[in-house]
């Protein structure tokens, strides 16, 4: 009565005038034991007969016709959708025909002559919603952008300094997205994605790339390597020159970017390289380094933006490389690197007056320096002026990043930009834990939703992170199984080319990051006082990660895979994941930093920028947090105006090394970029300082972990900035 929109009330002798007309006739017959009706086999054979008629009076009239994926035009048929159920979703055949059944009846109802696939995609959904099917739906979903979206991207393509090609990455990540969200994670971790409890990084390319790689030179200087690019191998011998081995280098950086979501790193980049620039003269070097750092600048990634390259560089020559064997021209063995001393640092040297004089000059350079300062270089006089050179870079711009290798727990340790860090803790072999191995990706936990769930009970507020532990590492395990996946199909030919019958990417010794997001937030909610209050509210952060920490370890000796906890910064998780929070519980509850038009929660540091602490103060709290996260971290000290001296931030430094467990930290200087006279200047001032120009500057500053000029920043982040505490140092 309802499908043929008959009212009971009114229409109940209409309808059982026709219900005995079909019992007398033997379509139908009521069965005495249910006492509801069924149709008989005649019934059957009527109704199929019906339907055929239908087809015929289509077939021999003006026809239905689809508009298919291909393009094409097609008349309807609806073994096609059958055959689509029984591929796409594994639906039995009985089934499947029976859906087909259903969906012509009802298109044939909508009275057109022509149909698309896509409606047709959605009236079969449509059916296996009301019929329950939602597991079948969701492999046969259309994945893509609304016009709407489409139109915004495109429009948007002005207010960012990405180029139309964006729209074609963006276009393509969502439908990965999507795809990654329906059809290869679990139900449970893609729902917990969407609501906010766990942000995915790089979840567009979860199903196909690493994160980032920690590049080796030496097997590449020593053999060459080849490149396969659009199906021709292309190869490069070893290299007879310096000019020769840094057109490698950028050759190799250029063929993995595409193969990678991430950071690339080089680091002992002035080691490695100190035997091809013997006899050479210092201005001979600098032309050619300086040339190689200009062309990253304008190397796009995957993602269309610039590629991102940490280069980490050492003052002294690194133990683990004093005796051992040199490559230099030809890949020839040329002594051990501790014999290149003098021209390790004339490399370091020259690398530094490129990055000093870019600033200048009107460079932003995107490539990221890392100084490497172990014990021996605090000690060493013959590292003085490039300490204090390194120093000048980082009171003009702040560009070079330091890492403390002095604490023991700091032993081997390699970072990149974004502050992931890897050391000898696997296998403990420092060569096969740190190079040629990476971090496979990142999975960031929410924090202050705990908090919100616990409502101060500290059982369930641990309780609920094991259990977002767990989620977070199932996630990674389904990424390894995906590149393993990737790997075996050829499609990343570069990082799993074999180099002295081993894979150049070392899979099973990457790292997987369990991180987390809101520290200070979470501790505030859950205590009633920040991390940085008077009261023993520091506790309760170091049991959070320590918890973390515990659960990580179990479950990798558990599954042997290589899981650490880290704190790396991500503006992204930290805008979506408190947007989230502020959506579901309301501004009375939650707790963020930003403004109520673009919340966000701590990220970069534990201790937010804009808190009003002592350098000394931060410095210790962050001491307290770097050993507990293994993974990853990074201290920001940012910077007050005017010009610091660098022989202050060298003395900064050295006590930073020498008292405090900062495993690596960055000074942060604002500095602007004028387009028209093509330098850059220290602070943000109102009009360029050279020309008098008005609208001619572009203002950067660190938003991140990395520089971004500020009218491209987040908006929770943008509307923050003025309140950043900034230290005379």
């Amino acid at each position: 009565m309802n499908k043929s929109k008959l009212d009971p009330s009114q229409d109940a002798g209409k309808f059982a005038y026709h219900l005995r007309k079909l019992g007398r006739t033997s379509l139908i017959a009521r069965d005495e034991k249910t006492k509801k009706y069924k149709i008989t086999p005649l019934g059957e054979i009527v109704a199929d007969f019906t339907k055929s008629l239908d087809e015929y009076a289509i077939k021999e009239g003006e026809g239905v016709f689809v508009r298919t994926s291909k393009l094409v035009m097609e008349e309807f048929d609806r073994n096609r959708i059958a055959e689509a159920l029984i591929k796409e979703a594994g639906m039995s055949t009985k089934l499947a025909s029976a859906i087909a059944e259903e969906v012509e009846e009802r298109l044939l109802k909508l009275d057109v002559t022509h149909l698309t696939s896509s409606l047709i995609r959605e009236f079969v959904n449509v059916i296996l919603i009301e019929k329950g099917f939602q597991e079948y739906r969701h492999k046969l979903v259309r994945l893509g952008l609304p016009v709407y979206d489409v139109t915004q991207l495109i429009n948007a393509t002005d207010n960012s300094y990405q180029n139309v090609e964006a729209i074609n990455k963006a276009a393509g990540e969502s439908v990965l997205k999507g795809y990654t969200l329906l059809n290869v994670l679990p139900r449970s971790i893609a729902d917990a994605y969407l609501s906010g409890m766990i942000h995915i990084n790089n979840i567009s390319s979860w199903i196909l790339k690493p994160n980032e790689l920690q590049h080796d030179l030496r097997p590449f200087l020593q053999k060459g390597f080849r490149s396969i690019q659009r199906g021709s191998v292309v190869t490069f011998d070893p290299p007879n020159t310096f000019e020769a081995a840094i057109s490698l280098t950028y050759n190799l950086i250029e063929t993995s970017r595409m193969e990678l979501a991430g950071e690339q790193a080089i680091n002992y980049f002035n080691i490695i390289l100190a035997p091809f620039v013997q006899g050479l003269s210092k201005e001979a070097i600098k032309r050619t380094l300086h040339l190689f750092i200009l062309s990253l600048n304008t190397l796009p990634s995957s993602k269309g933006w610039p590629t991102e390259v940490t280069i980490g560089v050492d003052p002294s020559i690194p133990k683990n490389f004093e005796e051992a064997n040199a490559f230099g021209p030809n890949g020839k063995l040329v002594g051990s690197y501790g014999d290149y001393f003098n021209e390790s640092q004339t490399i370091l040297d020259s690398l530094l007056d490129i990055f000093c004089e870019g600033n200048t000059q009107g460079h932003v350079f995107t490539s990221n320096l890392i100084f490497n300062i172990g014990g021996k270089a605090l000690k060493s006089g013959e590292s003085e002026s490039l300490l204090l050179k390194v120093h000048e870079l980082s009171a003009k711009n702040g560009k070079p990043y330091f890492a403390n290798l002095v604490p023991r727990w700091q032993k081997d340790a390699l970072y990149f930009a974004t502050g992931t860090r890897l050391a000898s803790d696997w296998t403990k072999d420092w060569e096969i834990d740190t190079v040629r191995t990476g971090n496979l990706d990142i999975v960031v936990i929410n924090l202050p939703r705990l908090a919100y769930e616990a409502q101060g009970n500290d059982n369930r507020f641990f309780e609920l992170l094991e259990d977002r532990v767990k989620m977070a590492i199932e996630a990674l395990q389904i990424k390894n199984h995906m590149i393993q996946d990737r790997r075996r199909r050829s499609l990343l030919p570069f990082l799993f080319q074999r180099i002295a019958r081993k894979t150049y990417f070392r899979l099973k010794n990457a790292s997987n990051l369990v991180s987390f997001i809101g520290l200070n937030e979470a501790v505030k909610i859950h205590t009633g006082d920040s991390l940085y209050g008077a009261g023993k509210n520091m506790d309760f952060a170091v049991k959070i990660i320590k918890n973390l920490s515990l659960h990580a370890k179990k479950l990798s000796q558990k599954l042997g895979l290589r899981i650490l906890v880290s704190q790396v910064p991500s503006s992204e998780a930290a805008q979506r994941l408190a947007g989230l929070d502020v959506e579901k519980y309301g501004w009375g509850v939650v707790n963020t930093q930003g403004t109520k038009e673009a919340p966000y929660y701590t990220d970069l540091v534990a201790i937010p920028l804009e808190a009003k602490v002592s350098l000394e103060d931060r410095l210790q709290i962050e001491s307290e947090l770097h050993p507990l996260t293994l993974g990853g971290h990074l201290s920001i000290i940012e910077l007050e105006e005017p010009e610091r001296d660098p022989e202050n931030l060298l003395k900064m430094t050295k006590k930073i090394c020498r008292s405090h467990n900062i495993g690596v930290f960055t000074y942060t200087r604002s500095f602007s970029y004028c387009k028209r006279c093509r330098r850059g200047f220290g602070g943000h001032p109102q009009k360029c300082p050279n020309c008098k120009s008005t609208n001619s500057l572009t203002y950067y500053s660190r938003q991140s972990a990395k520089y971004k000029p500020i009218k491209y920043w987040t908006a929770a982040k943008k509307a923050t900035i003025g309140k950043r505490v900034r230290y005379s140092v």
